[in-house]
């Protein structure tokens, strides 16, 4: 059984070589510059988005867009790059040192309201693809139109645990092209996609493939928590790419292209994209609040499976077991029991006696990441909700008040 992972886990080590589609300085071009010429002047306003939480939920507000999904359901990767490039963007990030001399880094972004709100991934705008410790913001950000006209832009704030950013651009600035955002939710394997954005500096560029898998628990690259509803895709995803939008058949943003994981760190390797479900969120909480929080339970869990329960006994087949308890969080604080002893089954290691979780509230829970799912994208810090759970064979009801998630995992767990 691989370990599950609840919100509290540390990225694992030793695993295979990753390129990350930020590459340098969270960027994912990075360049260095000693010419300032035609760069406009410009503030950048950062609002850091890790802190004390709100405790009921934020009420959520969508970004107004009039550009509607492309008509029928055939695949027309020509259509969706007419109707879409010009919401696309290329955004350069300037982090300042010693004149005369800048670090600079490209990513992509998209255009989600005529206001002038613009996402993109926070490794793009911020240092947070070098380091998820103190990242510094851009202090310049300009994006750059299809038309290849360039604009100052802000950062209303950036978002960590799911590498999401929200830039504006003023709504006079140049035109606006705004693009539909779909529901990632919805999103099968199989189904067709195409990301859009400016890999190696090449501006709209469009790349096709199908979505492999969904709900997949992935590293951040941003923070020392997973991500756990990453979109799949064989649509390349290369350097500069980060950032820009995966979209659907009918030309609607299922997702933001994020990462690559790749052997040799070029593009044959396999691409994720954050689900624009949880992009949306970020942009709804910073606009809002002018920050995000993510709620908390302080529990590790791994995957309940048939063959584990036949082997020791479990009256279920799937699960999260509670492999240890934070000391001092939310779930302690309700009474959830971690693991007491290690088996070996099927050459994995079987942590056993701790609860199983397999109800949140009225969502179902049959493996662990469907733990982190519930509590991180459902609920909020403060909620009390019913966890149910198998404690010695009996079923229990456990009203647990949930925290706000620490800034980085607590350790001991």
């Amino acid at each position: 059984m691989r370990p599950g992972y609840s919100e509290t886990v540390v990225r694992p080590g030793a695993v295979a070589a990753l390129a990350l589609a930020a590459a340098v300085l969270g960027g994912v071009f990075a360049l260095v510059v000693g010419d300032r010429t035609g760069l406009a002047g410009g503030s950048t306003e950062t609002v850091f988005v890790q802190g004390r939480g709100t405790a009921t939920p934020v009420e959520r507000r969508l970004p107004e867009v009039t550009s509607k999904p492309l008509a029928g359901n055939a695949f027309d990767p020509a259509a969706i790059y007419r109707s879409r490039r010009s919401g696309v963007v290329t955004i350069y990030s300037f982090f300042d040192k010693e004149p005369p001399t800048e670090h600079a880094a490209q990513g992509s972004g998209f255009v989600i309201s005529r206001a002038g709100d613009i996402l993109t991934s926070a490794h793009v705008v911020t240092t947070a693809g070098e380091s998820t410790r103190d990242p510094k913001a851009a202090s310049r950000l300009f994006v750059a139109f299809d038309d290849n006209d360039r604009v100052a832009a802000t950062l209303v704030g950036w978002d960590l645990n799911d590498d999401v950013a929200v830039l504006h651009v003023e709504s006079k600035a140049h035109a606006l092209e705004p693009v539909p955002l779909g529901n990632s939710a919805r999103v099968v394997v199989g189904e067709p996609v195409a990301a859009m954005g400016s890999p190696f500096g090449n501006e709209n560029s469009l790349a096709v493939g199908i979505v492999s898998a969904t709900r997949r628990s992935i590293d951040s690259l941003t923070s020392e928590y997973t991500v756990p509803d990453a979109i799949q895709t064989d649509a390349p995803i290369t350097h500069g790419n980060s950032g820009g939008p995966l979209f659907d058949a009918r030309g609607r943003v299922i997702g933001i292209n994020a990462q690559i994981r790749s052997d040799s760190g070029q593009a044959e390797g396999v691409g994720f994209a954050i689900p624009i479900n949880a992009a949306r969120r970020t942009f709804e909480q910073l606009t809002q609040n002018g920050r995000v929080s993510y709620a908390y339970v302080g529990v590790n869990a791994e995957d309940l499976t048939p063959s584990i329960a036949r082997r020791f006994g479990y009256p279920v087949q799937r699960g999260a077991v509670v492999a240890c308890v934070v000391d001092g969080g939310p779930g302690e604080k309700a009474g959830l029991r971690g693991g007491t002893q290690r088996k070996e089954l099927n050459g994995l290691q079987v942590r056993l006696g701790g609860d199983v979780v397999v109800r949140i509230g009225n969502n179902t829970v049959q493996r662990a990441d469907d733990l982190v799912r519930v509590v991180s994208e459902a609920l909020a810090p403060g909620q009390v909700v019913q966890f149910t759970l198998l404690r010695n064979g009996k079923r229990l009801v456990v009203p647990v008040r949930l925290g706000e998630r620490p800034a980085r995992p607590a350790g001991g767990c």
